[in-house]
């Protein structure tokens, strides 16, 4: 049985009827057990269920930082997903995984740092795509000095006052040299 057949031992069902952090570890533990989260990843992150999309990208932020270094290939097959995405769980869930990435000066795209920027200030976002927004664009302004000055800028002008914590806390941790 090659990598990818091993998929074939989480069908489509199991991911639209995880509920619950017990069953989708087990499917992780399934996942990791197969040693292929690339496959994984192209077959079900990008279905157009958007549940099973949803809880494929969940099972994926159980992995460790090491095993989804292997996602590096599909960043900006990710990063249009987030970007394009109105369901707001798996754009959060898209947006971790990315997150979780190593991210160089080639990988960045303005218009991704475009969307961090807008989506980190937007008061309707939910405050966990807010903060990860945040971490986002920190990390691909890091690059340019004009770009971190400008992100400082921004972060400092915000009202703060209308954020919630987990919001506050990210810029917080920027403006204080925290964030690594």
């Amino acid at each position: 049985m090659n990598k990818t057949d091993s998929y074939t031992l989480i069908n489509i069902d199991e991911l639209r009827q995880t509920r619950s952090e017990c069953n989708a570890h087990k499917l992780y533990q399934r996942v990791k057990a197969g040693s292929d989260f690339l496959a994984f990843t192209r077959i079900y992150a990008f279905n157009s269920d958007e549940l099973v999309t949803k809880n494929a990208l969940w099972i994926l932020t159980k992995a460790r930082k090491k095993e989804l270094a292997v996602l590096h290939e599909l960043l900006s097959t990710l990063i249009d997903q987030a970007m394009r995405t109105k369901n707001l769980s798996v754009r959060r869930l898209t947006l971790y995984i990315i997150e979780r990435q190593k991210m160089e000066v080639d990988d960045l795209r303005t218009d991704f740092l475009d969307f961090c920027l807008d989506q980190m200030i937007r008061i309707e976002e939910p405050p966990a795509i807010q903060a990860v927004c945040m971490k986002l664009a920190y990390r691909m302004c890091r690059f340019y000095p004009e770009l971190s000055a400008e992100l400082k800028r921004t972060l400092e002008t915000m009202e703060i006052d209308y954020y919630k914590p987990a919001v506050k806390c990210v810029r917080n941790r920027i403006l204080s040299g925290q964030l690594k």
